[in-house]
């Protein structure tokens, strides 16, 4: 297992979607260490201390002016963990839950939460090891921290809960035996420190920025194919218009599509005495359309990436200052509003892509391809139903769109007032990933299909790679058969990237 090294506060998208796709296993650079160690020096003192200082000797929430004993400050934390341990629902894929894990060191290492280095020691160890805590998917408003999953992941550091080692579900101290791990007794404020955070939250909308991205690479592929398919214009692609408008993304989206349309037979075949003026606004606008969805996708993913590198635990340890205070960095407001904006892409990106689909299957608009893309049609439906498919996806994304973060409540006996929703928010961008990946696995056989009807003329060698890895899972569509598997299969080329990155076309990066 590749062991990455991140400096807390520092640390990129690049190495968080290597993280989460590659589940590696990651250390805190040492250079954190003194400050973490300083923060939970002054936590100590203040736990022996006589003035009251939220979570460290005091209840939590609406009972913070309960003060606790020095001697029950264990107790205190463990209770804590195991009362906020509420979460229900499906365990999220491993991979979140070790992001997950990753951003809570990561937000720990910045060295204001008060934690001690065995903390540190022990999420890397299970990170190395492989043990997942299992952290039902339901139960965070996103404020006050995600703290009903945080606590599902806190409680198996204690030897309680569940987790998953070597693909089996035991009671966490199992798991924690069986990989030669030993459970912590949380001290001062550090059940508190683990569980006040957007680390649920940011986690999930992190792997859906990561999945949104490469789907709007993949839309690049896809439309281009299609374009040729229906003998569409290139003319809306001349990078002058695009540069008069002076977007990035829809810059970067305009010169994608020219180098793969490039050296097309079937383009320069209808250059001359074509009786269509322009295109339906699926194939012109294509570059406005996806480009601007890759610049909502970079807002979020700056909002992402700053968020990933915070300290969000409450309250924080101010070394310089010398003071401990109670703040609000557990609100996950801000993601939320990256979720929102993702979930718009994921949409729009679908939305054009589903109109594409239902151009080319009709013969009236592809141009004479013939309906629905069977060579013989009425006998056969060809593709009629795959396109029908694809219309109740680009649906059910247009409503998980409508935005999460406006919809607050007020929670914990009207303390916790006003929450940001991002973790639902963030959740459901996975199933809008997926069903993303399937509107654009279908553009796929039907571009290709359509490529195909234009037979001699070839389109791109580009195009004419993307095809024939396609038809290495996936053979042509003669007479009708049972076509489920073929969208599966093309769905999991554009979930894999192999259409994003198969080109040798140079794609539009998420970074700067």
């Amino acid at each position: 297992m590749t062991t990455l090294t991140l400096i807390p506060g520092s640390v990129s998208l690049q190495q968080l979607e290597q993280v989460f796709r590659k589940e590696c296993a990651v250390r805190l650079d040492t250079s954190c260490r003194p400050a973490i160690e300083t923060a939970h020096q002054r936590i100590a003192s203040a736990a022996a201390g006589d003035e009251a200082v939220y979570g460290v000797n005091t209840g939590f929430g609406k009972l913070a002016s309960v003060k606790i004993a020095p001697e029950d400050t264990a107790t205190l934390q463990r209770n804590l963990i195991l009362s906020h341990c509420c979460g229900v629902g499906p365990a999220i894929p491993r991979a979140h839950a070790r992001l997950m894990m990753v951003l809570k060191l990561l937000s720990l290492g910045r060295g204001a939460s008060g934690v001690r280095l065995e903390l540190i020691d022990l999420l890397e160890a299970m990170l190395a090891k492989g043990v997942t805590p299992v952290i039902p998917a339901q139960g965070s408003v996103g404020a006050s921290g995600d703290l009903a999953p945080l606590s599902h992941m806190a409680a198996v550091m204690m030897g309680a809960g569940q987790a998953e080692y070597e693909g089996t579900v035991m009671p966490g101290d199992a798991a924690m035996a069986a990989a030669g791990l030993k459970p912590v007794e949380l001290g001062p404020k550090e059940g508190l420190a683990l569980i006040n955070g957007t680390q649920f939250s940011t986690a999930f909308a992190l792997a859906g920025l990561f999945g949104a991205w490469q789907a709007a690479q993949s839309a690049l592929v896809t439309s281009a194919l299609t374009t040729d398919a229906i003998m569409g214009s290139t003319a809306p692609l001349q990078p002058e218009i695009h540069s008069l408008r002076g977007h990035r993304g829809q810059i970067e989206a305009g010169a994608t599509m020219r180098a793969l349309l490039a050296g097309s037979v079937i383009r320069e075949s209808h250059r001359d005495g074509d009786t269509r003026v322009q295109d339906p606004y699926c194939i012109r606008c294509q570059p406005q359309v996806v480009g601007a969805a890759m610049d909502v996708l970079r807002q979020a993913a700056t909002t992402l990436e700053i968020e990933a590198n915070a300290a969000t635990d409450n309250p924080l340890v101010l070394s310089e200052a010398g003071l401990i205070v109670s703040g609000g960095n557990f609100h996950a407001e801000p993601v939320g509003f990256a979720a929102d904006m993702i979930a718009l892409a994921l949409a729009e990106i679908g939305a054009i892509a589903q109109r594409r689909i239902a151009l080319i299957v009709d013969p009236v608009l592809s141009f004479d391809l013939p309906p629905f893309l069977t060579p013989n049609p009425g006998l056969n439906s060809g593709y009629m139903i795959a396109e029908v498919t694809t219309a109740a996806l680009m649906s059910e994304n247009k409503h998980l769109a409508n935005p999460c973060v406006t919809d607050s409540t007020p929670t914990s006996a009207n303390q916790e007032d006003h929450v940001s929703m991002a973790a639902h928010g963030a959740r459901r961008l996975g199933q809008m990933v997926t069903n993303l990946e399937r509107i654009l696995g279908v553009e796929l056989l039907c571009a290709t299909q359509g490529v195909e009807f234009r037979a001699p003329l070839p389109t791109s060698e580009a195009l004419q790679g993307v095809m024939a890895r396609l038809r290495a899972v996936v053979p042509v569509l003669g007479d009708d058969r049972y076509v489920a598997p073929d969208i599966e299969a093309a769905s999991a080329l554009i979930a894999s990237g192999e259409i994003a990155h198969g080109t040798g076309i140079s794609m539009p990066d998420l970074g700067e």
